[in-house]
């Protein structure tokens, strides 16, 4: 099973999207709990990175095809709304 998600920074309201297999190691290594690349996005941006959206797929290649629509603006129009959604 593959992820295509969304997450939102506590801090800054910043938004990332991206991909994986195991959606709640990523969120661990996006917070800093984890091991990750100190030059990440993610890693620059202090604050909690809080999961707002995610889709399962059954392949990889579908959910790099998603992340890609996610990062257009019409996806990340569609991710602002589900972010308004949750906060109400």
């Amino acid at each position: 099973m593959y992820f295509a998600y969304a997450i939102k920074n506590s801090l800054n309201e910043k938004i990332y999207i991206g991909q994986t297999n195991d959606i709640k190691t990523r969120l661990l290594r996006h917070n800093g709990i984890l091991k990750n690349k100190n030059t990440s996005y993610t890693s620059k941006n202090k604050g909690e990175w809080k999961l707002v959206y995610n889709e399962k797929f059954e392949t990889r290649k579908e959910a790099m095809d998603r992340e890609k629509q996610l990062k257009s603006f019409r996806g990340r129009e569609f991710i602002r709304n589900k972010i308004k959604e949750l906060e109400k």
